[in-house]
C-alpha cells in the first residue's frame, strides 16, 4: 500500500501591522529615490539653515538653534544614507529621535556627541555629493559644492552648544570622518584590489601628509620654543591683520587638492573615490569652523574662503602634474583625452550604491 504523502502546512500570511510596515517602507525608499524627495529635502535644509542663522543674529526663541540643528542633522543623515544606498528612512527616524532626546534631556555630553557626529555627517556628506569633474573648472565646482555643504553643518554643529576642548573635538571629527569615508569608499571602489598603483600612491601620500601637518601643530602647540613658534605665528598674525584671516592647514593643503584631484580622476578612473576620501580634510575644518570661540564668524568664513583658493591652486598643479605623467601633452591630446573621460556614475541625487 503506499504510502501518504503528508501535507504541507499553509504558510500562515504575515501580521497586519507587518504587512503595513513593509507597505510603507517600500512606500517611504520609492519617495527617497525621486526628485520630489530632493525638493523637500532642500526645503527643509533651508527652513534649517534659516532657524540656526534666526538664533546666531539673534532673533527670535533659543529653541529655534536646537531645532535647527535637529532638522539639518536628520535631513544630512538621510541624504548620507540614500546617497550610500543604505536605508534613509530608516537612519533619518534615528537621527531624528536622538537629536529631539539630545534637546529634551539637555546633558553637555550628549551635546557635545551630537555635534561630533553632526560634523562629521556633515564632512562625509560634502564628499559623498561630488560627482566626476572632467575639466579642471568642473572640479573646482565640486570644491565648492562640498564646501557650501560642510558650511551649513558647521552652523548645525555650533547649534547644539556642546561643551568641548577644541582640539580634542577637532581631532576626534577629523578621525572619525577620515575613517567613516574609507569605509563607504572601501564599498564604492569595490574593495582594496581596486586601489591600483596610483591609488595606492595617493592614499599612502594623503595619509602622511595628514598625519604630519596633525602632529606638527600639536608639536608646535604643546612643546615649541618661542622663537620658533613666534616666527610662524607673526605669519600668521600679518595675514589677519592685512587679509582678515589665515587659511586653515590642512584644508588648503591636504583636503582641498585632494578632492579636486579625486573628482578629476573619477571621470577617468575608480581610484578618484580613494583620492577623494582624503577630502574630508577640507569638509571636517570647514564643518567645525565655528565651535572656535577664539575667532569671529567673518574670520571662520574668510579662512574657508581662503583654504579653498590655496588648495585648488595647489589641485590645479597636481591635476596637471598628472595629466603630464599619463602623456596626454599638448591642448590637442588635451582635448582627446577629456572626450574620453566618460566613466558613468550617478547623479547627485542619485544612490551610488
Amino acid at each position: 500500500m503506499p504510502r501518504s504523502r503528508p501535507r504541507r502546512r499553509a504558510e500562515k500570511p504575515p501580521p497586519v501591522w507587518r504587512r503595513w510596515r513593509d507597505r510603507s517602507t517600500a512606500r517611504a525608499e520609492a519617495f527617497a529615490g525621486s526628485r520630489a524627495a530632493v525638493v523637500v529635502w532642500s526645503v527643509v535644509v533651508a527652513l534649517g539653515t534659516a532657524a540656526l542663522v534666526a538664533r546666531m543674529v539673534p532673533v527670535g526663541p533659543e529653541l529655534l538653534g536646537g531645532a535647527g540643528a535637529v532638522t539639518v542633522a536628520t535631513a544630512y543623515t538621510v541624504a548620507l544614507a540614500a546617497r550610500g544606498g543604505g536605508r534613509p528612512v530608516v537612519f533619518g527616524a534615528l537621527a531624528l529621535t536622538l537629536g529631539v532626546a539630545v534637546l529634551v534631556v539637555d546633558r553637555d555630553a550628549l551635546r557635545s556627541g551630537a555635534a561630533v557626529l553632526t560634523c562629521s555627517v556633515s564632512a562625509v556628506l560634502a564628499v559623498m555629493v561630488t560627482v566626476p569633474a572632467v575639466r579642471f573648472w568642473q572640479a573646482a565646482r565640486e570644491c565648492t559644492v562640498a564646501v557650501l555643504v560642510a558650511a551649513v553643518g558647521a552652523l548645525a554643529t555650533v547649534g547644539f552648544e556642546p561643551a568641548l576642548t577644541l582640539a580634542r573635538f577637532e581631532h576626534v571629527t577629523l578621525a572619525l570622518s577620515l575613517g567613516w569615508a574609507l569605509v563607504t569608499v572601501h564599498q564604492l571602489g569595490a574593495g582594496l584590489h581596486g586601489l591600483g598603483r596610483r591609488g595606492l600612491i595617493a592614499v599612502v601620500v594623503g595619509s602622511l601628509a595628514l598625519a604630519v601637518i596633525v602632529a606638527y601643530a600639536e608639536l608646535l602647540r604643546r612643546y615649541g620654543t618661542p622663537g620658533l613658534t613666534g616666527r610662524l605665528f607673526d605669519g600668521v598674525v600679518w595675514s589677519r591683520e592685512n587679509l582678515g584671516a589665515f587659511p586653515r592647514p590642512i584644508e588648503a593643503l591636504v583636503g582641498v587638492p585632494a578632492l579636486a584631484w579625486g573628482c578629476h580622476m573619477r571621470a577617468r578612473r575608480r581610484q578618484g573615490w580613494w583620492v577623494c576620501a582624503f577630502g574630508v580634510a577640507a569638509a571636517t575644518p570647514v564643518a567645525n569652523a565655528l565651535v572656535n570661540p577664539g575667532i569671529t564668524r567673518v574670520e571662520a568664513a574668510l579662512s574657508v574662503g581662503y583654504g579653498l583658493v590655496v588648495g585648488l591652486f595647489i589641485g590645479y598643479l597636481l591635476i596637471r602634474l598628472d595629466l603630464a605623467v599619463s602623456g596626454s601633452r599638448g591642448r590637442r591630446s588635451r582635448r582627446a583625452e577629456e572626450a574620453a573621460a566618460v566613466r558613468p556614475e550617478p547623479p547627485r541625487h542619485h544612490a551610488l550604491a
